[in-house]
């Protein structure tokens, strides 16, 4: 797998991108937002299976890099940053951001969650296509329409836009309304991963699902549990 590493930081481009080599990846390094723009063109070669991206670069915010990328390629993006703070966290999960890790994280774990992300952008392979009874299948939850084939929502006839996450997680939910997702499945299901962290970004999602529906009470919060969705009338 082609992999483009964002990171103005050489020391630590270098020794990251040895690890991955090691582990059979092919590492092109970008050290600003607009070398990685340019990177991602099409023409520039094959195309990256996922690009790791650092949030301080010396031209532009990564966030910034993040919401142009997500205008021109459904590449996958993981967030690799110093920076913790959940406003942080929502703000690069809601502008498209695949995952985020931060600093100093596992170099096992951030393997696995490039190969995670990478699965899942694999078309026929998403966990909507999984879970919710295959082509051509569409999802009416009152006044809310999911449709599969095209991974597209709609509120009343009106278009909503989700992140790739946020489209497999309400259409997990949407098969069996009012049936209860243990937090666990969910996880395994959307980001086929059993780690403990990935808990935050589940509420994340959620939260961000519950935003742009604009339907606090659709997706209900079980607790100690897991989540169900609570199909609204009309």
């Amino acid at each position: 797998m082609r992999l483009l590493l964002v990171e103005d930081d050489d020391h630590v481009a270098t020794a990251l991108s040895a690890v991955l080599a090691r582990h059979g990846f092919e590492v092109r390094h970008a050290r600003s937002g607009e070398e990685a723009l340019r990177a991602l063109l099409p023409g520039g070669g094959a195309p990256f299976g996922v690009v790791l991206l650092d949030l301080g670069l010396p031209d532009q915010d990564g966030f910034e890099v993040c919401g142009r990328i997500r205008k021109t390629t459904g590449t996958p993006v993981i967030m690799v940053t110093a920076r913790a703070d959940v406003r942080s966290r929502i703000h690069g999960l809601n502008l498209g951001a695949d995952d985020y890790v931060t600093k100093p994280y596992d170099t096992g774990e951030l393997l696995a969650r490039i190969h995670a992300v990478s699965r899942r952008a694999v078309p026929g392979e998403t966990a909507a296509d999984d879970v919710a009874g295959g082509p051509g299948e569409q999802l009416r939850l009152g006044a809310v329409l999911v449709e599969i084939p095209t991974r597209q929502v709609s509120v009343s006839g009106e278009p909503v836009s989700l992140t790739r996450k946020e489209f497999d997680l309400l259409a997990l939910l949407a098969q069996r309304p009012g049936v209860v997702f243990r937090r666990e499945q969910i996880i395994s299901e959307v980001w086929r991963t059993s780690w403990e962290g990935t808990g935050r970004t589940l509420e994340v999602h959620v939260a961000s699902l519950r935003s742009k529906l604009r339907m606090p009470t659709l997706i209900e919060t079980v607790r100690g549990v897991g989540y169900r969705l609570v199909a609204p009338a009309g």
